[in-house]
């Protein structure tokens, strides 16, 4: 399932469009930068709040297909002009984190 695909079908808002044909390969859910540096997975859709450039950092070291902003959390603008520059997706959902791994989970 590809990153447009799974904002289509759950109603994510897009907030920074990179590359939205890539596959999602799975999901980590974690706020702790540091321990989804060193567990995320190549094509992982990662849920969290933190909307700074560090979650953009570690996106980029995790080669996440895309990063989810759970509970409506906020980016900041650094974080935004980060992730364009890139190629980090970042989409937004009100929903938790827990809903919506559930939900990546029932598509893929």
């Amino acid at each position: 399932m590809t990153v447009r695909e799974f904002a289509e079908k759950i109603g994510l808002q897009t907030t920074v469009e990179a590359d939205l044909d890539r596959e999602i390969t799975g999901g980590y859910c974690g706020d702790l930068l540091s321990w989804v540096m060193s567990r995320a997975q190549s094509g992982n859709c990662w849920f969290t709040v933190m909307g700074n450039v560090n979650a953009v950092a570690v996106s980029v070291l995790t080669d996440c297909a895309c990063i989810v902003l759970c509970e409506n959390a906020p980016l900041d603008e650094e974080a935004r002009k980060k992730a364009a520059q890139q190629d980090v997706n970042i989409l937004l959902s009100a929903e938790n984190a827990f809903t919506l791994a559930g939900a990546l989970s029932k598509l893929l």
